[in-house]
């Protein structure tokens, strides 16, 4: 589909129809299309911070739909390279993200940075009357997503988060068919999120002339520059993100959550049980022992249960593969972003899902993709598809887990006040100290 303009005043929409293999009901799965041109100087205009690999993919999928006129990168070279491949060289580039913010020509960003950068720069985006579509995982830390929540309530600015799985029709097919019941009762959610890499020792050198590594850094602590620190493999750092546990237990975390309806304000899992919580290098207080090697666990199995008795367990390996395997009282179903399996799932050839069913779980809303979703929210200021709250939920879920596996114990969590129950040494790790000069404010 190739969306025609869309615009600051006015979105008009008409519909199109997507099936799933043929088995959906007809209006299951209609999807938004823009339906007028406008001037040039009538579309929105946004600027892409942190644009590598999914920086670069969110940023191009956002000028489809609106203009680019600036690019910020602490690499300087990528600034080029994107600048030049999306811009046509039009776009001004930077390296301090703040002067994107001052512009007052720019409706929205995408933040597409390292993910111990996400929340400082969402924050004050909002906060200078952004937009912000912003990839996952969204926080560092639980106390970073209860910040930008009342960030984000208090400045009624849209936030999509990039857990693409939302606007999946496989995804959104297998919670339709848990929410009208068709294998039962859930008893058991199995999330395989795939086991991390181990590696180093790794050598320390003089950052590249091309980056500026003391901002890169942030609110991490200063250390030597290792490559193996940056860019793409910064997610097995805890430093600067959570390992597998944020990166791909965002999405499917996520999704089962959203599926047995535990994501929403007050609720979640009640206790976490680290089974297993191998890591590359010996922690000690749950710290890091050496500094040059990858750190965040790389074999893990946690056992998560909530308020019903409904086990979740996180794992980095099961015989199903990368993906979501639910047990109910009447079956089981499987899903990935390849696959839907299950015998429930064979039967909507018979006895397709009730379109009002994938509506309700898409808030009420026509499904188009997710960068589309984000544009029609901006239209009509409501929540899009992946807003912060349900994602705060999900990523509490991720740092309770990466939390016991960390310390090796068992934790308890009370959902309604946000807080770990009978031990204050584990609810001191819902934050970190920052660098001075990289606090995240509000």
């Amino acid at each position: 589909m190739s969306p025609k303009d869309l615009n600051r005043r006015q979105f008009l929409t008409n519909s199109a129809i997507g099936t799933t293999a043929g088995i959906l009901a007809s209006s299951t799965f209609p999807f938004i299309m823009s339906a007028q041109d406008k001037s040039p100087n009538e579309r929105m205009q946004f600027g892409a911070i942190g644009v590598g690999g999914r920086g670069a993919s969110i940023a191009n999928g956002a000028r489809r739909l609106s203009d680019l006129v600036a690019v910020c990168d602490l690499d300087t070279q990528r600034i080029d390279r994107v600048n030049k491949s999306l811009a046509q060289g039009k776009a001004t580039g930077y390296q301090d993200y703040r002067k994107i913010l001052d512009r007052k020509d720019i409706d929205f960003v995408t933040v597409g940075t390292t993910d111990h950068w996400h929340t400082r720069i969402a924050i004050q985006a909002m906060q200078a009357g952004k937009d912000v579509y912003c990839e996952k995982p969204l926080t560092l830390t639980i106390e970073e997503g209860k910040q930008i929540c009342r960030v984000t309530k208090e400045t009624g600015r849209i936030f999509q988060v990039g857990t693409q799985q939302r606007t999946s029709e496989r995804f959104l097919t297998a919670i339709g068919m848990i929410r009208e019941g068709r294998i039962g009762k859930i008893k058991k959610v199995t999330c395989n999120i795939g086991n991390a890499p181990t590696g180093g020792p790794f050598q320390k050198s003089d950052p590249p002339a091309n980056l500026d590594w003391n901002m890169w850094l942030g609110q991490a602590p200063l250390v030597d520059y290792i490559k193996e620190r940056c860019h793409y493999q910064f997610r097995w750092w805890y430093e600067y993100s959570g390992g597998k546990m944020t990166d791909w237990g965002a999405h499917h975390v996520d999704i089962a959550q959203w599926a047995l309806e535990q994501n929403g304000e007050g609720q979640g899992v009640v206790s976490l049980e680290p089974i297993i919580g191998d890591h590359p290098i010996p922690l000690k207080n749950g710290m890091p022992t050496k500094d040059n090697y990858y750190n965040t666990s790389h074999n893990f199995h946690i056992k998560c249960k909530f308020a019903d008795k409904t086990e979740m367990h996180i794992v980095s390996k099961s015989p199903e593969g990368n993906g979501i395997l639910f047990e109910g009282t009447k079956g089981n179903l499987f899903v990935s972003r390849g696959k839907l399996i299950g015998q429930s799932f064979d039967e909507l050839k018979e006895k397709p899902l009730s379109s009002d069913t994938v509506l309700s779980v898409y808030k009420g809303k026509k499904v188009t993709n997710h960068m589309e979703n984000f544009f029609s929210s901006m239209a009509d200021r409501s929540d899009p598809i992946s807003d912060v709250y349900t994602h705060h939920n999900a990523m509490t879920t991720c740092h309770l887990a990466n939390i016991s596996i960390r310390l090796g114990r068992k934790l308890k969590w009370n959902p309604k006040k946000e807080q770990i129950v009978g031990d204050s040494e584990a609810n001191q790790w819902q934050s970190r100290e920052q660098r001075k000069g990289f606090e995240t404010n509000t």
